[in-house]
């Protein structure tokens, strides 16, 4: 009986210095950022436990599966590697790896332009002497771009990126397919179907200069926004002229050179700009068998009309997939004021477009400078904010905005390949959620409070916790690893 008794005292005495754990606690790992900055993206560890008293329940179900997700991040655009590369190296470094690193906020996906965008030092493409033979990467690619993407890629190998132009290379515009008259602007245009074999040539070598320099790319769209003329850059390509181009040059050029590229139509506004022969551009572009094998989805942006589109177009091509590939915050939306935007752009942005079947979300500028630039010319966004703002006297001190809680919530917490699952809760409360099972079979999930504190209890069917969620705050969770 004495050396029962000394057994257990024993026990119990390495128990509480940590010698044995509890094999029923499991950590489950927070990061909580409320509207008032009071906490943000703190991170916290709680433990798995019993507790069955709460004011609402969620309920995680596994079995009940959607789209797998490939990430989730924002643009590295001219202007933000420009001021990225004006930081100080170990500050830089040290936002990089805060930003991109697997074990932080883990941002995954990224957005390249083609060439110049709106946010970009001047207007160019890789191109601009006549002849395809004529392609070269610029100074804002090799000094700007290209070094800040090793960078990154140094801190996360798996980074996938995007690439997407703005416009073709001047000499194979025309001022319209009925006029066929040379146009010799980088606003409006279209492209001279002459010049298609060419275009799609200029991608490839385009991929094939990003890859020499140690940079894979993941996939690209053939136009960003194909329905805006009046951009900085830009080029028109309605739906029949996107698909006559990837049917006949793009997608064979790729799919024999490149084939793991994947291929994401449309890339523009819920609402097709209110053209009406525009509408629903992707389901047009893939009632054609041959245009629509070459295409793994479509991509949108929120600049007009409402997500709701995300559903239809899943709805009508549940094989195709959605990528939400573009918004921005500024001026107009009270960008720099976290109080009017936080909640509104995790519902519109994030949980909102991956309830609606989208499986990466990409926003805009990563890093603008607090002067809001640098930005292009006429047309391009002169209001507009970066998911960070840096100062432009020391180029050190960073302000989070919105977009960057938005993918930080996300991706600290679900990573690529995760699978969106169901989550329920029988209360009709001030919560909206989205829920997920990652590859390593850890949970996570994303929730949304508008109003006061709420004590959720949160059950996957094996396991259960509580934990008090702030007022007007966004939390993400991960358990289960």
């Amino acid at each position: 009986m004495a050396m029962k008794t000394l057994l257990l005292f024993t026990t119990a005495l390495l128990f509480l210095c940590g010698e044995i754990e509890a094999q029923e606690e499991v950590n489950v790992t927070v990061y909580t950022t409320t509207e008032s900055r009071s906490l943000d993206l703190s991170k916290s560890e709680l433990t798995l436990d019993s507790h069955n008293k709460a004011e609402i329940i969620i309920r995680i179900n596994r079995s009940v599966r959607y789209q797998a997700m490939d990430g989730f991040g924002a643009a590295i655009t001219g202007s933000s590697a420009y001021n990225l590369s004006l930081m100080p190296a170990e500050k830089r470094q040290v936002f990089l790896e805060e930003t991109f690193s697997p074990s932080h906020y883990g941002f995954s996906y990224v957005r390249v332009p083609i060439g110049c965008s709106d946010f970009s030092l001047s207007d160019y493409t890789c191109c601009d002497t006549p002849g395809i033979e004529n392609f070269a990467l610029t100074k804002e690619e090799t000094e700007y771009i290209i070094p800040i993407l090793r960078q990154i890629l140094k801190i996360n190998p798996r980074l996938k990126i995007m690439g997407t132009p703005w416009t073709c290379p001047k000499w194979m515009k025309v001022e319209s397919l009925e006029s066929m008259k040379p146009y010799d602007s980088w606003t409006g245009g279209q492209l001279n179907p002459a010049y298609y074999e060419d275009y799609a040539l200029y991608f490839l070598k385009w991929i094939q200069a990003f890859e020499a320099e140690g940079i894979p790319i993941y996939s690209v769209t053939p136009q960003n926004e194909p329905l805006n003329r009046g951009n900085s850059a830009s080029l028109f390509m309605g739906w029949a002229e996107q698909r006559d181009f990837v049917k006949n040059a793009l997608g064979p050029l790729l799919a024999k050179e490149c084939p793991s590229i994947k291929i994401y139509a449309f890339d523009h506004n819920y609402n097709y700009d209110n053209i009406s022969d525009q509408s629903r551009y992707p389901l047009r572009i893939f009632e054609d068998p041959e245009a629509a094998r070459f295409f793994a989805g479509s991509a949108y942006h929120n600049y007009g009309g409402d997500r709701e589109e995300l559903l239809a177009i899943h709805d009508a091509r549940p094989d195709k997939g959605l990528v939400f590939s573009e918004a921005s915050i500024g001026e107009w939306n009270n960008g720099r004021d976290l109080s009017a935007t936080l909640l509104r752009d995790m519902e519109e942005l994030g949980i909102g477009t991956i309830n609606n079947w989208c499986q990466a979300v990409i926003l805009w500028n990563l890093m603008l400078d607090s002067d809001q630039g640098p930005h292009g010319g006429p047309g391009a966004c002169a209001t507009c904010y970066g998911a960070v703002d840096i100062d432009t006297e020391t180029y050190s001190i960073i302000t989070r905005n919105s977009h960057y809680y938005v993918i930080a919530h996300l991706a600290s917490v679900v990573k690529p390949g995760a699978n969106r699952i169901e989550a329920k809760s029988d209360t009709k409360e001030v919560l909206n959620y989205s829920a997920f099972e990652n590859k390593d079979g850890s949970l996570a999930l994303v929730i949304r409070n508008t109003g006061e504190a709420r004590h959720v209890l949160f059950d996957d069917g094996e396991q259960r916790f509580t934990y008090t969620i702030p007022a007007r705050a966004i939390v993400s969770l991960r358990w289960g690893h």
